[in-house]
């Protein structure tokens, strides 16, 4: 038999007090899925979903390649056990859109603005700045946020507001500026 189409061996199988049924909801549908205490989220959505959108790039949670929106938050997704998310609502960059044709707002200033080179890391930079405008809107506060603002009012999103906020999704192509320029484009 060929060793690709082999089933795996009991021994290769993790036990099944090592998996556990976990239900996700991704991209606005149910996913019941039996998995391995030590998969993580990123995993999950690329090999178990076929969601590639999201990469593997440091595997660290240090290049922000990974970010996709959980109940709304970025979070870098190589850091995140799968189980650990059980009932959460998971958004790729596959998903911003909803079911609808039409591109996201902040998929389609990437693309006006050529926020991009490689192309790599944009759906993890797409994520985190749909993520950056809702915690901005919501008040949350950066290091370089003012001190004076009132706590819980939204947050002025400038350059600095911005780029702070993105620092942790790398672009090897450098494509910071039209980055910075296509998520203002969007701020309401």
């Amino acid at each position: 038999m060929d060793s690709q189409h082999e089933s795996p061996t009991p021994a290769s199988r993790p036990p099944e007090s090592s998996r556990s049924e976990t239900t996700l909801r991704v991209n606005g549908k149910p996913h019941t899925l039996i998995v391995d205490h030590r998969r993580v989220l990123l995993d999950l959505l690329r090999e178990d979903l076929g969601l590639p959108g999201a990469k593997k790039g440091c595997d660290h949670g240090q290049c922000g390649a990974c970010t996709v929106l959980v109940d709304g938050r970025r979070v870098n997704s190589c850091l995140l056990f799968a189980v650990a998310l059980d009932g959460c609502e998971i958004t790729t960059v596959e998903g911003l859109a909803g079911d609808g044709e039409e591109l996201h707002p902040m998929q389609r200033a990437f693309l006006e603005r050529d926020a991009f080179q490689c192309g790599y890391c944009t759906p993890g930079q797409i994520c985190s700045a749909v993520g950056v405008l809702a915690e901005a809107a919501a008040g949350h506060p950066s290091h370089v946020t003012d001190p004076q603002t009132p706590s819980g009012e939204p947050v002025v999103l400038d350059r600095e507001e911005i780029r702070e906020r993105l620092s942790g999704n790398l672009c090897r192509c450098g494509a910071y500026p039209r980055i910075v320029d296509a998520v203002e484009d969007v701020i309401p």
